[in-house]
């Protein structure tokens, strides 16, 4: 009986070290280059190589729920199942009109939870779905990247509210970039989302996440000074305080214990690691949107229209030779309608000014402003009108608000000041983006986050700022270097979505000769810098910033302007370098727009257009003049054929740039 007893312990301490014992599991990317390797054991981690390259060791993941529940850790995977997809999206409103999803996917099966890993050939991605179905708090979630060598980053740190950590919760997130090693991170910041790293072999690693819609969004912080960077995830605000801004912001006061309040069963967010073997390719990366959740394909998406705004903030309503004061009043907004309907410009906005300044209510509106005439004349030239809007107004009575609205007769709204990314307020961005989906209007988020794929789920979600933009070229001093910033955010910010930089400045500065100015600003670079970046941003609603005055002025800037299309049937990275150059083609039909910028270094790129297909081409092209190093607004038109060998030399002065339109010889 003894000897049968010790036999059944012996068996049972056996059972039990094999049930702890780690079990790897290894997913591969199509291509085989990029693989995942994930670890069940004491913890739950995953690491990440590609190639001969290792790009991540062993990184922790998990999920803590209040009652002690914990998602990962030494628990047995119950199953493993895989399965590989071959798709092509039909994108609605995107930088191309197909996107390629192809990836294999390998699901760990745990008693009360599912980790889901995805492998593409440029990236991959994890999530946690929950199985419990009753009702349920996160406490906190382990997001972890522990890069395999101390490499240089791209950080984007919040710049203000910067008294703690937490008052960093509260942010717009419009930052420029640090380059540094991990191991140097600024204890006193967090970071924005996306985050670069520098990887070996001229690799680029870019951490962001995705499909974000009832849950925090997350920063990174550097807790140890080494080569690991962890999620700081915002609490769910507990008192709330209306206030900031024109009394426009809820300003959280305290927060509860958790990030997360779910009611059951449910997919938690993406959290995404892209790779690229190159720079450019990076500028040129779908998985934000490939990870977000599809639009309902029973839904009628014909009546989202991308296309250009004719904006009045940027240029503080200075419009000049009439015969009434400019300001926020009827005469103003018809002037801008006008000018919209002459340059086939699609949109003007009624930016922040319309309705009564601090009530946060946009039923009241400014005697000098009637809107059902506005939108009566607008209307009858062809041209849609865009509201601006508060968070609070619009969050107050949003439902009330699309509907009168759009009754009305008005296109959308930009709504502003959000400047959280708590779960409350990402639940806002999904009921915002669903309220004015159900009465036909478009959304443009301002003062948020960065996008987390809510514009595939919901293509009336034209655009986003999270973007240092060219506003802040009104009150910058010439210390902050927007030319750099520039060459910096298509292969950083702009991966996870499209940004609203608010573009097409007609005064232009020199590095020397560049100063703040809020009723005339300016850009820094030159004229052709302005119209490239209607080609290398992508911004499928996108402002055109100056004053009409100024645009009626250099008639033929503007029309090249007021043609480039805002969403594109296919986009090609040509060249570039973070931080230094970038350039771009993209088509629309049988169109296509080449665009390119330079750092404050003069440079001349040679772009290789022997993907174009057989026949000839004409070329129109718009470069820095001569002396565009000394006057940023000097620039020369030329009309060419296209080169037998397909290439164009594009010449540009410093913080300048080059832009083409390239048709087919039998298109006019």
């Amino acid at each position: 009986m003894k000897r049968i007893t010790i036999l059944i312990a012996a068996m049972i301490f056996a059972a039990t070290a094999a049930s702890a014992a780690p079990r790897n599991y290894e997913l591969k990317s199509p291509d085989g280059k990029l693989v995942v390797t994930v670890e069940a054991g004491e913890e739950l981690n995953y690491s990440l190589s590609h190639e001969s390259d290792k790009l991540l060791d062993k990184s922790p993941l998990g999920m803590y729920l209040e009652d002690g529940t914990v998602f990962g850790g030494a628990q047995s995977v119950k199953k493993v199942s895989r399965r590989s997809v071959n798709e092509t999206i039909s994108a609605v409103v995107y930088k191309k009109a197909e996107v390629k999803d192809v990836f294999n996917e390998m699901t760990l099966k745990f008693q009360k939870f599912s980790v889901i890993f995805r492998a593409y050939d440029d990236g991959m991605a994890y999530r946690f779905v929950s199985h419990i179905k009753t009702p349920y708090n996160v406490e906190n979630e382990t997001v972890r990247f522990n890069f395999a060598q101390d490499w240089n980053m791209w950080a984007a740190y919040v710049t203000h509210n910067t008294w703690s950590l937490e008052g960093q919760y509260f942010t717009s997130n419009e930052a420029q970039y640090t380059y540094t090693p991990l191991s140097e991170w600024n204890k006193d910041r967090i970071a924005m989302l996306p985050l670069m790293v520098d990887g070996p072999s001229g690799k680029k690693i870019v951490v962001t996440e995705a499909d974000n819609r009832d849950y925090p969004c997350f920063y990174l912080y550097n807790y140890e000074g080494g080569k690991e960077l962890t999620a700081r995830i915002p609490a769910f605000p507990k008192d709330l305080k209306q206030g900031g801004h024109n009394n426009l912001q809820m300003i959280v006061e305290s927060r509860e214990n958790h990030i997360a309040k779910c009611k059951g069963e449910q997919a938690f967010p993406w959290r995404v690691v892209a790779v690229s073997e190159n720079d450019v390719q990076m500028a040129d990366n779908d998985m934000v949107y490939r990870l977000a959740a599809p639009a309902d394909k029973s839904s009628d998406w014909s009546w989202v229209k991308p296309g250009k705004v004719a904006w009045d903030w940027w240029n503080d309503w200075n419009i000049r030779g009439v015969d009434f004061k400019s300001g926020v009043n009827n005469a103003t907004y018809k002037y801008y309608i006008d000018f919209a309907a002459e340059y086939g410009v699609e949109y003007v906005i009624l930016d922040e000014g319309w309705s009564v300044n601090g009530a946060a209510d946009l039923f009241k509106v400014v005697p000098e402003i009637d809107l059902q005439e506005l939108v009566t004349y607008a209307d009858s030239k062809g041209v849609g009108l865009i509201l601006w809007a508060g968070y609070i107004a619009f969050e107050r009575d949003m439902e009330e608000v699309c509907r009168h609205y759009s009754e009305m007769g008005f296109k959308g709204f930009k709504i502003d000041f959000m400047d959280r990314a708590d779960q409350d307020v990402v639940d806002f961005h999904t009921r915002a983006a669903e309220t004015a989906a159900k009465y036909h209007m478009l959304v443009d988020f301002h003062g948020t986050y960065k996008p987390v794929g809510l514009h595939r789920t919901y293509p009336n979600v034209i655009n986003y700022e999270g973007v240092h933009g060219l506003e802040n070229m009104k009150w910058s001093p010439g210390s902050v270097d927007q030319v750099t910033y520039d060459v910096t955010v298509p292969y950083i910010r702009m991966m996870a979505g499209p940004m609203d930089y608010t573009q097409g400045a007609m005064r232009n500065a020199t590095r020397s000769s560049y100063h703040p100015s809020n009723s005339e600003p300016m850009s820094q670079g030159t004229r052709c810098r302005q119209l490239a970046e209607y080609v290398i941003f992508e911004s499928p609603l996108n402002m055109l910033c100056d004053s009409p005055s100024n645009y009626m002025k250099e008639k033929e800037c503007t029309e090249y302007i007021a043609a480039i299309p805002t969403v594109w049937d296919e986009t090609v990275g040509l060249d570039g370098k973070v931080g230094d150059y970038i350039a771009m083609a993209r088509r629309s039909g049988d169109t296509w727009y080449v665009g390119a910028l330079t750092d404050w270094d003069e440079r001349t790129l040679v772009l290789d257009l022997g993907f174009l297909p057989e026949g000839e081409y004409s070329v129109e092209i718009y470069r820095d003049g001569v002396n565009a190093h000394r006057s940023a607004t000097d620039y020369a038109k030329e009309c060419i054929d296209l080169p037998t060998d397909r290439k164009l030399t594009a010449v540009m002065a410093p913080g300048g740039g080059y832009a083409a339109r390239i048709v087919p010889k039998n298109v006019r």
